[in-house]
């Protein structure tokens, strides 16, 4: 299960539950068409707190999708996870494409107010990873 949600400030991804591969290649071309006419700059925030990990054909599509946002506008991003093999993922996604440093990561299991965390990164760049210590060895 994915959505997009156009926000005042960009767009609002939600990821849940089991997205096989072809609900991920969904996904990536509805984005493509959403974004086919972006002219301003945005952000980007993911909610990933209920999604299992993803097969490593699916893990192609959602690079393919980090490389177009960046492309067309992306400025930072924010992911919300409550799964450490999630976070593994998507961390070396992100290394695979060159986002990593536009990207941070919240646990939701251990950051209540998570929400509040990753919009201050997005808005404000207020490092969610710096001010959240706890995130990192909590999945050590």
């Amino acid at each position: 299960m994915y959505r997009i949600e156009k926000m005042s400030w960009g767009y609002r991804l939600t990821f849940g539950g089991s997205c096989p591969v072809e609900e991920i290649a969904k996904w990536l071309e509805e984005s493509r068409k959403i974004l086919a006419d972006q002219e301003e700059e945005f952000y980007v925030f993911v909610d990933m707190r209920t999604i299992i990990p993803l097969s490593r054909e699916a893990q192609v599509h959602i690079q393919e999708g980090q490389k177009f946002y960046k492309r067309r506008g992306m400025l930072r991003s924010v992911v919300i996870l409550s799964s450490p093999v999630v976070a593994a993922q998507f961390r070396r996604i992100a290394g695979e494409t060159g986002i990593g440093q536009w990207e941070r990561y919240i646990d939701a299991s251990t950051v209540p107010d998570w929400e509040e965390v990753g919009m201050d990164w997005l808005l404000k760049e207020i490092d969610a990873e710096k001010t959240v210590h706890h995130l990192e060895s909590s999945w050590l």
